[in-house]
């Protein structure tokens, strides 16, 4: 187990923080995400899918009523938000377990809704602060979680 805590000052920082996780990925990773509403895991999402080489036209949105929205960069993008649903039946029916861990990059908001999506991960925890300020915690399971946490440490000690 890994973790990582930093301080971002703005919406700009924390998106820039998911453009770098999203440049590091090179293999199919699950990504899951949690706040309080308004935290930023969308603001992360849209930095991730950015990296990721989603293109700058496409709108990166929150799938609240969608459940999943699906982006195409150097890896599929499978945005999903959890917090619509409250019965552990409606990730079956969603089929959630073809995505953590798919083909793609699965990066779950909400997901402290329900335990045990899958065995290795990267979670998010942002918190605020302040008007602007959040602090995000960073926790790593299994060796995927690891590996991605090890490289999104070291770009974003590089860029700095």
């Amino acid at each position: 187990m890994a973790e990582w805590k930093l301080d971002s000052a703005s919406a700009e920082e924390t998106w820039r923080l998911g453009m770098y996780l999203g440049q590091v990925i090179t293999d199919p990773a699950v990504i899951l995400l949690n706040g309080d509403l308004g935290a930023g895991k969308t603001c992360l999402t849209q930095g991730i899918a950015r990296g990721l080489g989603v293109p700058e036209d496409e709108a990166i949105t929150s799938p609240t009523y969608t459940l999943m929205n699906l982006y195409q960069g150097r890896l599929p993008l499978y945005h999903f938000d959890l917090y619509r649903l409250v019965d552990p039946d409606e990730l079956e029916e969603l089929g959630m377990e073809e995505y953590l861990p798919g083909e793609g990059v699965a990066v779950v908001e909400w997901a402290d809704r329900f335990e045990g999506l899958c065995p290795s991960y990267l979670e998010i925890r942002i918190c605020h602060r302040g008007l602007d300020l959040r602090t995000i915690h960073f926790h790593a399971v299994g060796t995927t979680g690891r590996n991605l946490l090890e490289a999104l440490q070291a770009a974003w000690q590089q860029q700095r």
